[in-house]
């Protein structure tokens, strides 16, 4: 028994150290923690139970028998994040370069097939030079049992990819999958072929930053949802990140207890909204003005600007929020951000997250690069979440709303729960000076007649009454009352029952 015992503290010690102290250091020197430390950072104090530490490779090529380290390449387990149940893996770059082996897969496939049953999200930790290649099939067929066991959690228990190394290649797909992915600056990157293959293929010069780093995928793809300075902001920002989570489908979201009055108002919104209906003000300032404590987290604030989402808490629960930004493009809506827009509604259905809606639309975004890129069949993307969705879902029109995207914007025609209006709300076919130049085209020589019929028009459609009188809008709100109405709202509809029809699934426009 003692000689077990001596071999089990030296396999431990092994596992720990991965793959060496000389790799561990060069981890370090990088600016970038180990897959343990990291663990360590982001789990409550003493809660994280390792599964599979002395699970190794049954490799046997290329010399890889005699070269096996226990844990083969990623810590796997569950903990806690400030008292609720999480899984966890954390590829480890010093063992291989973290790179997926069959046994690395089985172990993170392992840890998510529990997560499923017990419903308690994952975390995945990725910092890998992708399949290990002495394996061939082997490590591709691994990656693909990862696949499939993210398709099968999707809309189930939450998955949230930190990308805190390289990710290419066929690695990049299990991210892509989960609901959320995170990246650390200068050190992370994804891209399915790298800057070499780009060359090759392409001959276009690019470094690994530029082609799959963490500003390209925050600003111009889209793929990723923030970017942090280091692996400890990171890691610290996805614990907080957490707390707005439910821990799978079958819950409700949790509750923060909070001293901000359900009641508040905030005079200061009455004047948000500026006298001229083309100058733009910033959404966010009745964002922060209207959830909790002023606690707003935007989700992929450099992408897609046009379009403002996130998480935020009214009376403690949290909720989604997608709200139209004026100071950028007018707040038309585009193909990016019916995207990130769509994805966002469709992630707060899968988990019961109500969702509220400022509504600031001129239309969706005219132009022949938007027709040819399909802007039809992706801003149809938005209108089905929205169309689909079933949580709670209040509606706040703050001055324009315009067109067919009046409609998508959460419409009481799809089936909005309670929808507001500010007096300065406009809804409308279009604005007036376009809908004059068609309605009375003959006219449009005569200034002297255009400026009157303009006048006509927005005494008719610049105001929320002709809307309210049809029961489009519920009611008409001074802006210093939002929140209290929006927060009375929320518990009239805390228990909300309704169903779609009986599918497999519905045929998105994707």
């Amino acid at each position: 028994m003692h000689e077990i015992i001596q071999q089990l503290e030296r396999k431990r010690e092994q596992a720990r150290l991965g793959g060496g102290q000389k790799r561990i250091d060069a981890q370090h020197n990088k600016g970038k923690l180990t897959a343990r430390e990291r663990i360590e950072l982001l789990l409550d104090d003493g809660t994280f139970e390792e599964w599979d530490m002395f699970k190794e490779h049954r490799c046997v090529d290329f010399g890889m028998a005699d070269n096996k380290v226990p844990s083969d390449g990623v810590v796997t387990g569950y903990g806690t994040i400030n008292g609720r149940m999480v899984f966890v893996f954390s590829q480890d770059f010093t063992v291989f370069g973290g790179a997926l082996s069959e046994a690395h897969a089985e172990k993170i496939c392992k840890i998510m097939d529990k997560a499923m049953q017990v419903g308690a999200p994952v975390i995945g930790l990725n910092d890998s030079g992708g399949a290990r290649i002495q394996e061939g099939v082997a490590a591709l067929g691994g990656y693909a049992e990862v696949f499939q066991r993210n398709v099968m959690a999707s809309g189930v228990i939450p998955q949230i990819s930190l990308i805190m190394g390289p990710c290419a290649g066929g690695a990049v797909y299990s991210p892509a999958m989960t609901d959320f992915i995170f990246m650390v600056k200068d050190t992370s990157y994804m891209f399915v072929t790298g800057p070499e293959v780009v060359k090759t293929v392409t001959h276009e010069e690019v470094t690994a930053e530029e082609l799959g780093g963490a500003t390209t995928h925050t600003t111009k793809s889209g793929v990723a949802d923030l970017a942090f300075e280091n692996d400890v902001d990171a890691l610290l920002m996805l614990r907080r990140f957490f707390n707005y989570l439910p821990l799978n489908n079958r819950e409700k979201p949790p509750i923060r207890p909070t001293a901000d009055p359900a009641e508040r108002l905030d005079h200061s919104l009455d004047t948000l909204v500026p006298d001229n209906a083309n100058k733009p003000y910033d959404i966010k300032e009745l964002i922060i003005k209207t959830v909790d404590d002023a606690d707003f987290f935007e989700l992929q604030p450099d992408h897609a600007k046009n379009i403002v989402i996130g998480f935020g808490r009214m009376e403690g629960q949290t909720v989604g929020i997608v709200a139209n930004q004026p100071m950028v493009l007018a707040g038309c809506l585009d193909i990016k951000s019916s995207i990130k827009a769509a994805r966002f509604v469709r992630f707060c259905d899968a988990y019961n997250i109500p969702i509220i809606t400022f509504v600031d639309v001129p239309g969706f975004m005219p132009g022949t690069a938007q027709e040819y890129s399909g802007i039809i069949k992706h801003g149809a993307k938005l209108l089905y979440a929205y169309a689909e969705c079933t949580v709670p879902k209040i509606t706040l029109i703050t001055r324009k709303a315009y067109g067919g995207a009046y409609d998508v914007m959460a419409s009481k025609h799809l089936r909005g729960d309670v929808n507001f209006a500010w007096p300065s709300a406009e809804i409308a076919v279009m604005g007036p000076k376009g809908a004059v130049e068609i309605i009375f085209r003959e006219e449009k020589n005569n200034p002297f007649k255009v400026a009157a019929r303009e006048q006509e028009y927005k005494a008719k459609f610049a105001n929320p009454f002709v809307a309210g009188a049809r029961g489009f809008i519920d009611d008409v709100i001074q802006p210093h009352e939002t929140r209290k109405r929006i927060c009375r709202s929320l518990v009239m509809l805390r228990n909300k029952a309704i169903s779609n029809p009986w599918r497999k699934h519905g045929n998105i426009p994707l």
